[in-house]
Formats: C-alpha cells, structure tokens, sequence
C-alpha cells in the first residue's frame, strides 16, 4: 500500500496490541472459572481473533463462521447470508461471537438471533471496531477496541475488494481511490 493513498490512520500496530491486551483482560475477569467457545466470523476477525485468543487465560475452543451481508459491495445489503456455519454443538456454553467491526447491527443482530436458538449458557459479541454512527438494528456489543466514525476502514482484518486484510493497522484511503481498485494497489 503507498502511503500517499492513506487518509488517515486510525489504529497503529502498536495500539492495537494495547487494546486486544485491554479486551482479553475483560474477558478473562467476566468469565473467570469458565470455559467459552470463540466463534470467529471470518474473514475479517480472524487477525483480531487470534491475537485475541492467544492473550486468554481461560479455556477456550474456536470455532468459525463465515456470514456475508456485503458480497463485494462497501456498504452492507442487510440480507445476512451463512456461507460456513459452526462445526461446534453450542448448547449450555458460554460462547462470545468475535467480529471485526460492527456497523449497521444486521449481521451481529442475525448471529444472535439464530444462536439463542441453540440455547448456549450465555452469546457475547466482541468486536474489533464499533461503528455506532451506522447502527441501524440496536444490538449489544460487550467489547470493542475501539469507536470508529462512519468511514470505509481497511487494515487488520477489514478489506477492499480482499486486498489489505494483511496491514497491521487500521487506515481509511483517500476518496479519489475508493472507487478505482486498479489505482490503489
């Protein structure tokens, strides 16, 4: 990525360490004495995930789910579709729902809603970013690093088009390159 294209950058490497050590602290207290299941909605929380999981101290198993409510649209289409769903029985676990950011609430909203009929013990919803100012269905979020304004963010998890998952800080681009993919990579 050249810098030049960068609009700003919200969240350095450095920060970020910082907040999922803060986030797995919370985490650790809430659930102390407990086991949970780590539910990763990929692609875009598997960085923060795994930073994540490697800072718990509980006992933890992971699971994935891939959900879709963007296709390869920037602004979600508020039809959440499952395209892996969990290999995991959940019943009477504890499980906490790790996102990479969360915006208008459908996609967290839908997650909910269809693990409470599974009947875990308890469904928390962790989130790298929170985007309140998108929020459109109200959905609880237990943790998150981090507000973010309503901006198109790439970085650490969060893609264009699946390019820049792997930069290790979140940075918004320069609106003359939000439209044209050739000319930001």
């Amino acid at each position: 990525m050249n810098k030049e294209k960068i609009k700003k950058v919200f969240i350095t490497e450095k920060e970020i360490y910082q907040k999922v050590s803060e986030i797995a602290d919370l985490i650790n207290r809430d659930y102390e004495g407990k086991e949970i299941v780590v539910i990763v909605i990929l692609k875009g929380a598997l960085f923060f995930a795994m930073d994540l999981v490697k800072k718990l101290e509980i006992p933890v198993t992971i699971d994935f789910m891939q959900v879709s409510s963007y296709g390869d649209a920037m602004e979600t289409s508020g039809v959440v579709k499952i395209i892996s769903d969990i290999s995991e029985n959940i019943k009477e676990k504890h499980c906490l729902i790790v996102e990479d950011i969360v915006d208008s609430g459908y996609t967290v909203n839908y997650l909910l809603k269809i693990f409470k009929l599974r009947e875990p013990a308890s469904v928390k919803i962790c989130t790298f970013l929170n985007k309140k100012e998108r929020r459109i269905k109200d959905v609880k979020i237990d943790y998150y690093a981090l507000e973010v304004p309503d901006e198109f963010l790439i970085g650490y998890g969060l893609d264009y088009n699946g390019y820049f998952r792997n930069l290790p800080y979140v940075f918004s681009i320069k609106e003359e390159y939000t439209n044209n993919q050739e000319e930001l990579l």
